[in-house]
């Protein structure tokens, strides 16, 4: 089956949207990045299929990231991506984890922030509480609390095939909704209830779909593949330490012998010695001299 593909859907007589999302390389390169333990790598997994149900909401060039912000042993799980469904995520944690410990007590109270930056315009941010049930949970109060549109997640993580899997479902009732709408909306929620784990990540979109769906009208638009990307590069870098006394950074290369910068999301590093620090200042002058007055 194809994986790492998003698939968008309508359902024609009722005001209802869906999406269903299927990941597996672009999962693999996000949690090989860095040794994390189990319960790290579903949550991880978890927040990847949030973050590409939600991407795939926007209707304009740019790109949301989704941040898990706890008290508990992992602190911080963030995934970006953008409307061509580039994604990269990353988590930090502290001490061992039990592989059995459960959501709540793996990221304790915080907050989930979510970013969105559209390449023009202004960005927005929302805000809601962690629910201790889950990310789903925590997403669908979001909408509720920012939208009022009822809506309804499902995130599924495993293995399959010997090869870890991430999937999710969202459905959304559209704005204008009226009263029967509500009966529709429980009624497509309840056939979505009975999707599993093994079958997101065994059976084609259309397969799937078709199995929970099918005496339903449902237009299923051009699916969208979904893929790790990270954005980091060497100029970005060079526009950080542009940022920095000249001075200082010099005295670092002189005790060290270059600058060492390291991207934690894709495990790239990139090295400045004291001839790059020198034409990142000279290239920064000619491009923005001192005004005189």
């Amino acid at each position: 089956m194809k994986q790492d593909i998003l698939n968008r859907y309508l359902f024609e007589d009722y005001n209802l949207r869906g999406e269903l999302v299927q990941l597996q390389q672009s999962y693999q390169e996000i949690i090989d990045q860095q040794n994390y333990p189990a319960p790290v790598q579903t949550l991880l997994g978890e927040m990847l299929a949030a973050t590409c149900l939600l991407t795939a909401t926007l209707k304009f060039e740019g790109d949301i990231t989704v941040q898990l912000q706890g008290n508990g042993p992992l602190s911080v799980v963030a995934v970006s991506g953008t409307d061509q469904q580039q994604m990269r995520g990353i988590a930090r944690y502290e001490g061992a984890i039990d592989p059995n410990i459960d959501f709540a007590e793996l990221v304790g109270q915080g907050h989930i922030v979510i970013t969105i930056t559209p390449t023009q315009g202004e960005r927005y941010q929302g805000i809601v509480e962690i629910n201790p049930q889950g990310v789903a949970a925590s997403i669908e109060a979001y909408f509720q609390q920012s939208e009022q549109l009822n809506t309804k997640l499902w995130l599924f993580t495993g293995m399959f095939e010997g090869r870890p899997h991430a999937s999710g479902l969202f459905l959304q009732a559209l704005p204008a909704s009226k009263d029967e709408d509500a009966e529709h909306f429980e009624l497509i929620s309840t056939l979505s209830e009975t999707t599993t784990a093994q079958e997101s990540f065994e059976l084609d979109a259309e397969q799937l779909l078709f199995r929970l769906y099918h005496e339903h009208k449902v237009r299923v638009y051009e699916p969208q593949e979904v893929c790790f990307k990270c954005t980091c590069s060497k100029e970005r870098c060079e526009t950080a330490l542009a940022n920095i006394d000249h001075k200082e950074l010099l005295e670092i290369c002189h005790e060290r012998g270059h600058i060492s910068m390291h991207c934690d999301y894709c495990g790239h590093d990139y090295k400045f010695n004291e001839a790059d620090v020198e034409n990142i200042f000279t290239r920064n002058i000619s491009t923005n001299p001192a005004k005189i007055h």
